[in-house]
């Protein structure tokens, strides 16, 4: 009884597995196609109040269009004082190439240019290689080094982090570091530690692609920069309060 219990069980075995041999691979669905998509984020787009009763326009946006692995990518970032009769200060519009290196990072190489939006500004026009992802603990992070044409090297790290409150609302925390790797005389840098800032946005989603924020923020000027911001008598921190939006597509 045993025998014949075995031989039907090898039986049906083997006729599943002929009927899966079957099955040929021109039979098979294809893989999905590579495609190109892209993203415009205004990640910051807000109105500030400084300490010192200045009011600021501000921006931070990124777009980039691609596939996985390879993609072009657009980064600009700037302000502009209201009623102080200064052009809007343009603190970097960049075009860069950027490569998947890993699940969670890529690497962008590109061109930029920076300074004051006017006709007869003087514009710094520099390199950059960035190492852009998310680091554990979900931190989304930016390391940037700029080299521009006389040779002068600027590093500058951006860190966020989501803490979510709820399905639709977040607290971020958010830090910048600016670091001189050199000397300019040309754009009064001085070499060392530049700047810090530290902010914090509280927002809440309307949709998943806009969403209303109020933060605050505390910068502090560094070292020499702190140094010879004293010596021309100008203040070397700042504090204010902001309201804005995040806004996808």
């Amino acid at each position: 009884m045993k025998q014949i219990i075995t031989a039907g069980l090898m039986t049906i075995s083997l006729g599943f597995g002929n009927t899966a041999l079957a099955q040929s691979k021109d039979n098979w669905p294809s893989p999905i196609p590579d495609e190109n998509y892209g993203q415009i984020l205004f990640d910051r787009l807000e109105y500030t109040r400084t300490d010192e009763q200045q009011n600021r326009a501000v921006w931070d946006m990124q777009a980039w269009y691609g596939g996985d692995y390879h993609r072009l990518v657009f980064k600009s970032e700037g302000e502009n004082t209201q009623n102080d009769g200064m052009p809007t200060d343009l603190e970097r519009a960049e075009v860069l190439y950027g490569y998947l290196v890993s699940a969670f990072w890529s690497v962008q190489v590109g061109v930029g240019t920076k300074g004051e939006m006017s006709s007869d500004a003087d514009m710094e026009n520099y390199a950059v290689i960035s190492y852009q992802g998310l680091a554990p603990y979900w931190f989304e992070m930016e390391n940037s080094l700029r080299i521009n044409e006389d040779g002068d090297m600027q590093f500058i790290n951006e860190t966020e982090y989501d803490w979510q409150l709820s399905q639709v609302s977040y607290l971020q925390p958010r830090l910048e570091v600016v670091a001189n790797l050199t000397d300019s005389e040309k754009y009064k840098r001085q070499s060392g530690l530049s700047n810090i800032r530290i902010g914090l946005r509280y927002r809440h989603e309307i949709v998943r692609e806009i969403a209303p924020y109020v933060g605050v923020y505390y910068s502090k000027a560094l070292g020499n920069t702190a140094d010879a911001l004293k010596a021309d008598g100008e203040s070397t921190s700042e504090t204010g309060v902001v309201v804005g939006a995040r806004i996808w597509f």
